[in-house]
């Protein structure tokens, strides 16, 4: 959008589908001009665990239709997960999360949006988190906080982002096992969802 090249801009940065035996992890980000920031936090976004499915899909489509706000996801896959996390030469889900997040940053850097400041939720220690960031970008303010998603709006805005993507990826999970003929409904992928299908190796999916 054409004002995120005027004016200074903010973005929240989180993900879903960290934790889950299924389907992708999700890294989503919102970005507003700091201008807009207080009326952000008017518009009812919350930690998207904290919505039901209904709520966060109008809220998702309400950020899309509102002209004022951009976002960006970055869907990582099991499969992917697995090769990193598995190679050789292997790559941790913290430095998977952390190299998503930044990737975010970058793509938004290099759209020419102009960022001033970053509101992310932690993956490992807070304050390394912030100056890893730091190092990489050093002309934005990063704020690293746990429950992020909980305490800045625009943090708020990306766990909706992220959850729906997610979501809506898991709607039309087909596992390469099955055969074609055979449904299931999944529930929401995490150990504690409803109507989970465990198997022992859905990672590697």
């Amino acid at each position: 959008p054409e004002w995120a090249t005027k004016e200074p801009c903010l973005m929240g940065i989180d993900e879903a589908g960290r934790g889950p035996v299924l389907g992708p992890m999700v890294y989503g980000c919102m970005y507003c001009a700091r201008s807009y920031h207080d009326t952000l936090a008017t518009l009812s976004f919350a930690d998207s665990k904290t919505l039901k499915e209904e709520q966060r899909e109008e809220l998702f489509e309400s950020l899309k239709m509102n002209s004022s706000i951009g976002w960006e996801v970055d869907v990582i896959c099991s499969k992917v997960l697995s090769a990193k996390m598995l190679k050789r030469t292997k790559i941790n889900l913290n430095e998977i999360s952390h190299n998503s997040a930044m990737g975010l940053v970058r793509k938004a850097i290099d759209s020419g949006v102009l960022l001033t400041e970053v509101y992310i939720d932690t993956v490992g220690d807070p304050e390394k988190y912030r100056v890893k960031l730091t190092e990489k970008f050093p002309g934005i303010k990063f704020v690293v906080a746990k429950k992020a998603d909980s305490l800045y709006p625009v943090v708020s805005g990306a766990s909706i982002v992220a959850k729906v993507t997610r979501d809506r990826a898991l709607r039309n999970w087909v596992f390469d096992e099955t055969a074609q003929n055979m449904h299931m409904n999944t529930g929401s992928g995490y150990p504690g969802g409803n109507r989970l299908l465990l198997i022992n190796d859905v990672v590697n999916v």
